[in-house]
């Protein structure tokens, strides 16, 4: 019963397959290999649109260069207070962007409301050299930290908001295969027809071993970003090992497949633990369930033999368990903790 995160499972069968068939033979580094070529027309033609892909080891990286390309070292970008750029990325964001600030924001949820970002970026007084930092970017988590989704028409209400103040729109997609077949969307209409100007596509928490992309869907904008990573420490030599998984993950849609199942047992164990009296804090949009549930219980449960973290905790004397599905999570491993749940 592991719902501690979907990084804890393994790599998906078809991805350590073409992992073992990547691995014959020779082919040459740092990306000028035939995967790598491969990968790059699948995100084009996923998106319908021509885009400029990087591929990365960590998410991590992804974001932080990302982020770090289209803000300049006294540009702030602006994010939830609970994203994950700004709680467990240790910085990462301001040290690749030479010390870019992140400007933390709350909103219900887990999300940014377009309401609140209007007049703060209409505030000509706090922005600005000599004394303040520029607004740059606008960075949003899909699925965001508390497990909800963002819907195209609230992508754009924030889009519009940024893009009238001169700011790019950064997408944190660890989980964006999760949010996309809960909305059955595109991707594209996700992204950029939403006002997406950058996409951290994930693939590790999807099933990968470790395969993350940052997209800009303008080639343009992604003008000296070979550079960025290279000198980020971040372009493997080996880098076919990165392009086989994210080939194998999007061949034949095997990562919306893979997603959905992860969806499918959130949606299993929200609704269990609902029946026996534990309501989820937040909608469950995506693979993550947050249920507050008494000290004792949670005592009982971790002892049976359940991982996942506690949260927060609350005056009532409850914690907020965060309960992370995955492509290898069985509908047994949900029944028995919802078993154990109930007779607890």
């Amino acid at each position: 019963m592991n719902f501690a995160s979907d990084n804890t499972a393994g790599v998906a069968p078809e991805i350590m397959a073409a992992l073992t068939r990547a691995n014959q033979g020779f082919a040459l580094g740092y990306g000028n290999d035939d995967w790598t070529r491969r990968v790059e027309k699948k995100f084009s033609e996923l998106f319908k649109r021509d885009v400029a892909v990087f591929l990365v080891p960590t998410g991590t990286a992804a974001n932080a260069l990302a982020l770090a390309h289209v803000t300049p070292p006294w540009g702030a970008v602006l994010c939830h207070q609970d994203a994950h750029i700004a709680v467990d990325e240790c910085g990462a964001p301001e040290f690749f962007g030479g010390g870019i600030k992140l400007v933390t924001l709350p909103g219900a949820n887990g999300k940014l409301e377009s309401a609140a970002i209007k007049p703060l970026l209409g505030n000509k007084s706090q922005w600005g050299p000599p004394h303040h930092v520029t607004p740059a970017a606008l960075s949003i988590s899909q699925a965001s930290e508390a497990g909800t989704i963002y819907r195209p028409q609230e992508i754009r209400d924030l889009a519009d908001a940024a893009h009238d103040h001169g700011l790019a729109v950064h997408m944190d997609g660890a989980r964006f295969g999760n949010a996309l077949v809960r909305m059955n969307v595109s991707a594209d209409e996700a992204t950029w027809r939403a006002g997406v100007d950058v996409l951290s596509f994930g693939a590790t928490k999807g099933g990968a071993m470790g395969a993350e992309a940052v997209i800009f869907f303008d080639p343009k904008r992604a003008e000296h970003m070979s550079a960025r990573r290279k000198r980020g420490a971040q372009l493997a030599s080996k880098h076919r090992f990165i392009a086989a998984q994210m080939e194998a993950y999007l061949d034949d849609d095997l990562w919306l497949r893979l997603c959905r199942h992860a969806n499918d047992l959130a949606d299993r164990l929200s609704g269990g633990l609902s029946k026996v009296g534990f309501t989820p804090k937040w909608p469950v949009e995506a693979n993550e369930v947050f249920v507050a549930l008494p000290v004792a219980l949670c005592d009982r449960l971790q002892a049976a033999g359940a991982v996942f973290y506690r949260w927060d905790a609350d005056a009532s004397g409850s914690v907020v368990a965060r309960l992370v599905t995955s492509f290898a999570t069985t509908a047994e491993e949900v029944d028995r903790f919802v078993e154990l749940a109930r007779v607890a």
